[in-house]
């Protein structure tokens, strides 16, 4: 005699589990499922800590907003060295003037619908 018992599910359910389980039989398949989710809950997780990747929603916000500080940082050296009256050189000027033009068509559209603004976090 086998160990072997029936398990009554809903159809929708069943329909589910055949949509996602590929070359594997049911029993397999539910088997591999509850294995998982018991590995999971054996790792102490912290409650306060987050997980350790990025979204590649967040990554492109996160650049975004590192090229758009590259070119506040060249804003502010191109208009301080021109306060102090280095006016001599007004090819590096032109050659500043078209490299923060190059970064603001690599910024694109400043749309933060698509992505969330990106938060550095420090750890003391």
């Amino acid at each position: 005699m086998s160990d072997r018992t029936i398990l009554v599910i809903p159809s929708d359910l069943a329909s589910k589990i055949d949509a996602n389980r590929g070359d594997i039989n049911r029993a397999e398949f539910i088997e591999s499922l509850i294995d998982n989710l018991l590995m999971d809950k054996d790792e102490p997780t912290d409650k306060g800590e987050e997980a350790e990747y990025v979204t590649r929603a967040e990554f492109v916000s996160f650049q975004q907003d590192m090229k758009q500080l590259m070119k506040n940082f060249l804003d502010f050296f191109v208009s301080y060295g021109l306060e102090l009256g280095e006016n001599d050189e007004q090819v590096s000027i032109e050659e500043f003037t078209s490299k923060l033009k190059g970064l603001k068509k690599n910024l694109g559209s400043n749309d933060k619908e698509k992505s969330g603004k990106a938060t550095i976090k420090w750890k003391p």
